[in-house]
């Protein structure tokens, strides 16, 4: 079984900014471990709702809270983890086949994603059942 450390990283994107206010540079390839085909980003959820609540068969994720903030559970079947996203220089690196859940968004969070693959339907796995059976062994 792969550990969870193995699988996600806390990414710490370096602030280019002056005095003039922040700037935070994210280039695929370099700060992101993979090329960028596709970004897509969560607003005006609250704090009730629960999103992601799947794993993927390819895509790998990095996903940076640009405003607000939010959690995530992360899962790879053996391992279970939370991590708050609360600024946004950081980043949560995301392997395939791990397990995920966005939640408790703050009224001004801003969850920016960015996947290293196009959106394919058929490579979502979205029963928890289905996933465990796949990566328990």
């Amino acid at each position: 079984m792969v550990k969870l450390d193995e699988q996600i990283q806390i990414l710490d994107f370096p602030d280019l900014g002056d005095e003039r206010g922040n700037l935070v540079v994210v280039e695929g390839g370099s700060a992101i471990p993979f090329e960028i085909k596709r970004i897509f980003y969560i607003y005006g959820s609250d704090d009730e709702v629960v999103r992601g609540m799947h794993a993927n068969l390819r895509s790998e994720f990095v996903m940076i809270n640009v405003s607000g903030t939010s959690r995530v559970k992360v899962d790879n079947g053996s391992e279970t983890r939370i991590i708050e996203l609360n600024r946004p220089r950081m980043g949560l690196y995301l392997k395939n086949m791990v397990w995920k859940e966005m939640y408790d968004f703050s009224p001004d969070s801003v969850l920016l994603v960015l996947s290293n693959e196009h959106y394919d339907p058929e490579e979502y796995i979205r029963s928890y059942e289905d996933y465990l059976k796949m990566v328990v062994k």
